[in-house]
C-alpha cells in the first residue's frame, strides 16, 4: 500500500516539475526576440516537448536526455534564446539513474551543437554565438546538475547497501537463536524422552520374554516414544539450518492414521479429489494438524472411532477430522496449547480453522488452507 502511495506521489511531482518547466521556458520564450517570426510555432512547439519530456526521467532516462537535448538545440536554431533548463534537469535524472558515461558524451555534444544552432538562428558572429550558447547552457550548471545526480545515487546507493546489512543482520540473530532453541531443546528433552523409549522398550522385551501379553497401551507408549525422538531429531536440524524442510507432511498421515488404530481407535483416511503439488508449509501444517486431532482424540475424547479426510480443490486444501467421542454441543471445549497452535498455523497461510463440538456428539476439526498453484 506504501508503494502504491509513493508510485502515486512521485507521478503527480513528475508532472508539476514537468509542466512547471514547460510554463517556464515558454514564459522566456515570450519575453524574447526573435529572429525569424515563421519558426515562432515550432519554436514554442519545441519549449513545451523539452519542458513536458520530463515527466518520463525516471523511467526513461536516456530517452529524456536526448529529447531534451534536441528540443534545446532544436529551439536555439529557431531564434530562441532560452537557457536550456529541461536538459539540465534530464542530465540529473541520467546521472541519478547511473548512466555518467552516456550524460557526459550527450553534454560534449551539447556544448559543441549550442554554438552551431545559435548560427543556424541568424548570428553571423561567431563570438555572440560562442556567448548566446554559453548562456543558454553555462559549464558550471551542467556539473552541479550531474554532482547533484551522482550525490544522490550514491546516497540511495548507501541506503540501500545499509538495508541489506540490517537484513543480514536480523537473518544473522535469527540463526543464533535457533541455535540456542535448538540446544535447549537438546539438554531439556533428549534424555528425557530417551529414558521413556528405553525403558519402554525393555518393558516390552521383558514381557515377551516371560510369554507375557503386552499390554497395548505399553506398545502404543514404545511407539510414541520412537516417533518422539524421530520428531525431536527433526526439529533440531530444522533449527540448525532454516533450509532443511522437516520430512513430515502429507505422505506421511497414513502413517499417523495407522498409528492411531494401534491404540484402538478405529480410524479411517479419505482422501478426495485430484493430488496435486502444495507448498511445503501448507504440507507441514497439514501433518500438524492431523496429528494434534488424532492425539486429542486419544487423550481426552474416549471416541472409538475417527474419521480424517482431505480435499484437494483448485485453490485450496481442506481437511476434517471427526470423532464419536464424549464432547456435546452444550459444552464449550476450552482452547489448549494444541488448539491455539493449530490456529497459529492456520492464520498464518492465510487458511481457516473451525474446532468445536458436532450437533450429534463426538468433536470436529474442520481447516482450509489456501494453495497458490503458480508458485
Amino acid at each position: 500500500m506504501s508503494t502504491g502511495r509513493f508510485g502515486v506521489r512521485a507521478g503527480v511531482t513528475d508532472w508539476a516539475i514537468a509542466v512547471g518547466v514547460a510554463a517556464t521556458l515558454l514564459v522566456t520564450g515570450l519575453s524574447g526576440q526573435r529572429s525569424a517570426a515563421y519558426l515562432d510555432l515550432l519554436g514554442y512547439a519545441l519549449l513545451a516537448a523539452g519542458g513536458l519530456g520530463l515527466v518520463a526521467r525516471r523511467r526513461a532516462p536516456v530517452l529524456v536526455l536526448a529529447v531534451t537535448g534536441l528540443c534545446a538545440v532544436g529551439y536555439q536554431a529557431a531564434g530562441f534564446d532560452v537557457p536550456a533548463v529541461a536538459y539540465l534537469f534530464a542530465v540529473y535524472a541520467a546521472v541519478r539513474a547511473g548512466h555518467r558515461t552516456v550524460t557526459v558524451a550527450a553534454s560534449a555534444i551539447m556544448l559543441a551543437a549550442l554554438p552551431l544552432a545559435a548560427l543556424a538562428s541568424g548570428l553571423h558572429d561567431t563570438g555572440e554565438a560562442f556567448a548566446q550558447a554559453r548562456g543558454a547552457l553555462e559549464l558550471a550548471w551542467l556539473i552541479a546538475a550531474g554532482a547533484a545526480g551522482e550525490a544522490l545515487r550514491q546516497a540511495e546507493r548507501r541506503a540501500d547497501e545499509a538495508e541489506r546489512t540490517r537484513e543480514e543482520t536480523a537473518r544473522h540473530r535469527a540463526a543464533e537463536e535457533r541455535l540456542h532453541i535448538a540446544r535447549e531443546l537438546h539438554d531439556s528433552l533428549t534424555h528425557q524422552i530417551s529414558v521413556i523409549k528405553v525403558q519402554a522398550e525393555v518393558a516390552v522385551h521383558v514381557a515377551r520374554k516371560r510369554g507375557e501379553p503386552v499390554p497395548q497401551a505399553l506398545l502404543a507408549i514404545r511407539e510414541a516414544g520412537r516417533e518422539a525422538t524421530r520428531e525431536l531429531r527433526a526439529t533440531l536440524e530444522a533449527l540448525r539450518d532454516d533450509n532443511t524442510t522437516p520430512p513430515y507432511g502429507l505422505d506421511h498421515v497414513p502413517e499417523l492414521v495407522e498409528r492411531a488404530r494401534t491404540t484402538g481407535l478405529d480410524a479411517t483416511l479419505t482422501i478426495e479429489g485430484q493430488r496435486h503439488d502444495v507448498p511445503a508449509a501448507v504440507d507441514r501444517t497439514v501433518y500438524r494438524i492431523i496429528q494434534e486431532s488424532l492425539t486429542n482424540i486419544a487423550r481426552h475424547s474416549a471416541a472409538a472411532t475417527a474419521s480424517v479426510r482431505i480435499d484437494y480443490r483448485p485453490d485450496a486444501l481442506a481437511i476434517r477430522i471427526d470423532d464419536d467421542g464424549r464432547a456435546t454441543p452444550d459444552a464449550a471445549p476450552v482452547p489448549g496449547v494444541g488448539l491455539l497452535g493449530m490456529n497459529e498455523r492456520v492464520t498464518a497461510l492465510g487458511g481457516r480453522l473451525r474446532a468445536e463440538p458436532r450437533d450429534e456428539g463426538g468433536f470436529t476439526v474442520q481447516a482450509e488452507l489456501p494453495v497458490d498453484r503458480t508458485s
